[in-house]
């Protein structure tokens, strides 16, 4: 009689033709949502649900609009004078637009002058800590009685809120490029210049956007600052004289505009970066 030996680890091809399929081929990974769903219709529904809770909070325990008015109160109160509310909302976008362009236009060059030498870093750095240091809300009566009761004390504000984060950021991108990129740059015999315009500021953009984002949203709140303490019209000067009145509607409409206006420019930022740079690594990129 004979036998046959199959060797170790070996599998007969009617055990393998009987062997039941295997599950792994069944698993397919799931399909990313749409980019569309994902970037607006997911924002718009969470903003919604908050909105729903909100009010149904409001009515279910009976809140005092004079401590938190629901959103249907506050839209009522709105919405009856929107021409006054468009006035203020327009006043208070110019403020926010001027400091922001400002501290963008100042915060590249000086982000070059601090990385272009440790001696000008360490000179410069601390009077940057300086500006930040001081509280705006007490630096602003003071630019009101230098520089008159024009915009312009608002305009510094919001500049002086908003450039600290944006140099730091545009220097740190800056700095972080490669030491192969800039070896590979001073071999083909590029100068300061060529190196800071073909290899730094590219390297930098993520860098410089990731600033300008958080520029934008604190060119809001400084722009409301200085209207709480100079200001004939804006936002601000709304909320203060709606509390002062005892209508809190209108300072929480106020406020909610605010809101959106910082979140409609945030994404002005994000949109430019992924039309003119679309390979930027940022953070904002669609996460599925």
């Amino acid at each position: 009689m004979s036998s046959s030996v199959q060797p170790a680890g070996s599998v007969s091809s009617s055990s393998a033709l009987s062997a039941p399929p295997s599950t792994e081929s069944y698993i397919t990974e799931p399909r990313p949502l749409p980019a569309w769903f994902v970037e607006v219709v997911l924002p718009i529904a969470a903003i919604a649900a908050l909105f729903l809770v909100w009010e149904a909070a409001c009515q279910f325990f009976a809140v005092p609009s004079y401590i938190i008015p629901a959103p249907s109160a506050i839209w009522k109160e709105t919405s009856a004078n929107p021409g006054n509310v468009g006035w203020h909302t327009l006043v208070t976008t110019k403020t926010v637009l001027l400091g922001f362009i400002v501290s963008a236009l100042v915060s590249l060059p000086l982000a070059v002058l601090l990385t272009s030498s440790p001696l000008v870093a360490a000179s410069v750095y601390p009077l940057l800590v300086l500006t930040q240091a001081i509280p705006k809300v007490a630096l602003a009566p003071i630019l009101v009685v230098v520089l008159g009761t024009s915009e312009l004390p608002r305009v510094v504000v919001t500049f002086l809120v908003a450039f600290f984060p944006l140099v730091l950021s545009i220097a740190s991108g800056l700095v972080s490029v490669p030491p192969e990129l800039i070896e590979l740059g001073r071999s083909c015999k590029a100068n300061r210049w060529t190196e800071l315009w073909r290899i730094r500021l590219p390297y930098a953009v993520p860098f410089i956007f990731s600033g300008l984002k958080a520029a934008i949203a604190l060119s809001v709140v400084g722009a409301v600052v200085a209207e709480f303490v100079n200001a004939d019209a804006g936002l601000g000067y709304l909320i203060q004289t709606s509390t002062a009145f005892f209508k809190v509607q209108l300072a929480w409409g106020a406020l909610i505009i605010l809101s959106i206006m910082g979140i409609v420019l945030f994404q002005i930022i994000v949109a430019v970066e992924r039309i003119f740079f679309p390979w930027s690594p940022g953070i904002d990129k669609p996460p599925v």
